[in-house]
């Protein structure tokens, strides 16, 4: 599956510390517990990309009507 692709796949997703000074993305859904742990410099630029990936998604997106209230 691509990152373009659409999916009927659902999950949960938390982040947080870990008590070993790590950031933990946790990613639970059906059949799929996925721990994924990162040093607090790896989850800022993963923060960074998610911002740029935002970003570009919001200037692709379809302009609204401001009239269309």
């Amino acid at each position: 599956m691509g990152i373009n692709k659409d999916s009927d796949i659902s999950a949960n997703l938390q982040i947080g510390p870990t008590s070993l000074g790590m950031v933990r993305i946790y990613v639970e859904g059906e059949g799929i517990d996925l721990p994924l742990d990162f040093d607090p410099e790896e989850a800022e630029e993963i923060a960074e990309e998610i911002k740029a990936a935002a970003g570009r998604a919001r200037a692709m997106a379809p302009k609204k009507d401001p009239k269309s209230r």
